[in-house]
């Protein structure tokens, strides 16, 4: 199938998904292009796709090079603090702050503010990244200090599992986390946006409320 079509299916799910949700949301859907290359990413372009999510720094600036002036980029992974004067200043959205040297990094580099979600390890996993969900109240607060952090909303990445019921908590319990970070009504960490949800969950992640799902593989594919 191709781009547009994956995109059409995608979107019906989607919509499926918020006909028995408990919230209406309708969350953005970024096109993880990470695996395949610029002409498939063009081709999402042309399906209507405008956000694009890359994880590692050649492949952003060189999708960031080769798309339109209007596509939002997203930086979705880790990302280390030596490169940040590389590419900083490309991005729209950063999915991965995750530790204060990085925000220290970004907030000397950056030219202007930038729009972070602070990356949350909800699950407790020790292979993911992330602040652990406790820490995330006197992380943010810590954020204060770095006026070009800006801080949109909370990330995370939910178990590889066939357990829907434990995929659907960790999703839950980051809601509720922004939730409460929103209603502290900070002027540098509005907090509404919930970045959540990849190709094999982005369905249980929008009954959840995410309001950015970040969709590779069922979108643009991935090369072999």
């Amino acid at each position: 199938m191709n781009v547009k079509q994956n995109l059409e299916e995608i979107n019906q799910n989607i919509h499926k998904s918020l006909e028995s949700a408990e919230n209406d949301t309708q969350p953005c859907v970024i096109a993880v292009t990470k695996y395949v290359t610029i002409e498939r990413a063009k081709e999402a372009y042309d399906a209507g796709i405008r956000n694009f999510g890359e994880n590692r720094l050649e492949g952003f600036q060189a999708k960031r090079a080769a798309l339109p002036e209007d596509a939002v980029m997203h930086f979705i992974g880790t990302l280390q603090s030596r490169k940040v004067k590389e590419v900083i200043d490309q991005i729209d959205y950063l999915h991965a702050l995750d530790r204060k040297s990085l925000a220290k990094e970004i907030n000397k580099r950056a030219s202007h503010v930038v729009n972070c979600f602070v990356q949350v390890n909800v699950s407790g996993e020790a292979s993911k990244h992330g602040i652990p969900l406790n820490e995330v109240n006197e992380f943010i607060d810590m954020l204060s200090q770095y006026e070009n952090i800006r801080i949109v909303g909370l990330m995370t990445m939910a178990p590889l599992t066939e357990d829907e019921a434990l995929i659907r908590d960790v999703f839950k319990q980051l809601r509720e986390k922004r939730n409460e970070i929103h209603k502290l009504n900070l002027d540098y960490a509005p907090c509404t946006e919930l970045s959540m949800g990849m190709s094999n969950d982005y369905e249980i992640a929008t009954e959840e409320g995410a309001t950015y799902v970040r969709i590779g593989t069922k979108l643009v594919g991935k090369e072999e």
